[in-house]
């Protein structure tokens, strides 16, 4: 008999997660979404760049947090925006037009931008697509922001827009009830 096996399939449910990811909606059916699962280096990388980041100051210290989570997770999972091509709507709520925005100087900040709106809403489809996923299966999981912008920091996926979603198999969902900063 082979006992507690349900951690050996995350992996595995982490790329269904991506399938559903790839083939939720995007605007004009153009994709700019980019996936991908960290190796156990890769993770520990991202964990110890979450530290570096929470030791800035009062304001970072849920970066730590997060990092423990990242550690005590089985796997991780980072998705992008690579945006190249606006949506070519015009629709002005990246503050500048589809035929301009391209020109504009780029911020590098947590986030690159400016961004096509309708991409970054690509990116919540897709994100909230494989979230559902998880949730079908039964795995833990969130939605992490200072996931993404350790990723980036690192060079680990390209794109402007980076989120992590961390996958847990235990008996008590390690992404809440946590302690707060």
């Amino acid at each position: 008999m082979q006992l507690n096996p349900e951690k050996e399939i995350v992996e595995t449910i982490a790329k269904i997660m991506l399938v559903s990811a790839r083939t939720a909606p995007k605007a004009k059916g153009e994709d700019e979404i980019i996936t991908g699962i960290l190796s156990s280096e890769e993770k520990e990388k991202l964990a110890l760049e979450m530290d570096i980041i929470g030791d800035r100051g009062e304001a970072y210290k849920f970066f730590k947090r997060d990092a423990q989570n990242v550690r005590d997770a089985e796997a991780v999972i980072l998705i992008a925006l690579n945006f190249k091509k606006p949506a070519g709507v015009n629709c002005g709520a990246c503050g500048y037009d589809c035929n301009s925005i391209l020109k504009q100087k780029g911020n590098n900040l947590d986030y690159a931008g400016p961004v096509c709106t309708i991409r970054a809403v690509d990116l919540g489809i897709a994100l909230g697509s494989l979230v559902s996923v998880a949730k079908e299966l039964g795995v833990d999981n969130r939605i992490m922001y200072t996931i993404g912008v350790a990723a980036k920091k690192l060079g680990l996926i390209d794109g402007q827009m980076i989120f992590g979603v961390p996958l847990s198999v235990k008996g008590k969902n390690i992404f809440f009830d946590r302690k707060p900063v």
